[in-house]
């Protein structure tokens, strides 16, 4: 999945997209002096991002795409997998019934992980979403009416009672919020 960001120029929406994309768009629109500020945020945390927007449309975006990856040390593992070693500290119980299960300590993990992934996805997911609306509505609207009451809507899960709070907040704003709460459909 590709990550996604929206640029917002004072309180309207300047951009949406992978960020090469925002980037060039924030370049553009920030080349006139009297523009409103302009914020970045990573759709999946709510954060705001910052980058380096000097030198050409090129520039910006291998800066973005960063150093040629380095090749890892070998370790343990089976790295052509994607496995990679690291340390689990457990007590002696826990090695003990993990030894006894079939397939050993590593099988028995990934079925457990597996399993509560299954379990707890989606509450994971609406967390997540949570706290990337309220990053984003901490960063955006921290000033405007109804912030507090609004937060406990959105940790309360309540969208009604969120929309009818946030029903005067710039529309732009308000929209992505819900959207980044409660998903794309929203």
């Amino acid at each position: 999945m590709t990550a996604h960001f929206t640029a917002f120029q004072g309180s309207h929406r300047l951009a949406t997209g992978p960020l090469a994309e925002v980037a060039l768009a924030v370049k553009h629109a920030s080349d006139d002096a009297t523009t409103p500020p302009i914020l970045v945020f990573d759709d999946a945390t709510g954060r705001a991002v910052d980058f380096d927007l000097r030198g050409s449309d090129a520039d910006i975006i291998a800066r973005l795409r960063g150093p040629a990856e380095s090749i890892p040390p070998r370790g343990r593992g089976r790295p052509k997998l994607g496995v990679v070693a690291r340390e689990v500290t457990l007590l002696p119980r826990h090695w003990d019934w993990l030894s006894a299960q079939p397939g050993g300590a590593s099988v028995a993990l990934r079925k457990l992980i597996d399993e509560t992934r299954r379990a707890t996805g989606d509450r994971d997911r609406s967390r997540a979403a949570r706290d990337a609306a309220y990053h984003f509505m901490s960063a955006m609207a921290g000033n405007f009416p109804n912030f507090e009451e609004a937060s406990r809507a959105l940790f309360a899960g309540d969208r009604r009672r969120l929309a009818g709070l946030i029903a005067g907040w710039p529309e732009d704003i308000r929209d992505h919020l819900i959207k980044l709460a409660f998903g794309a459909d929203a």
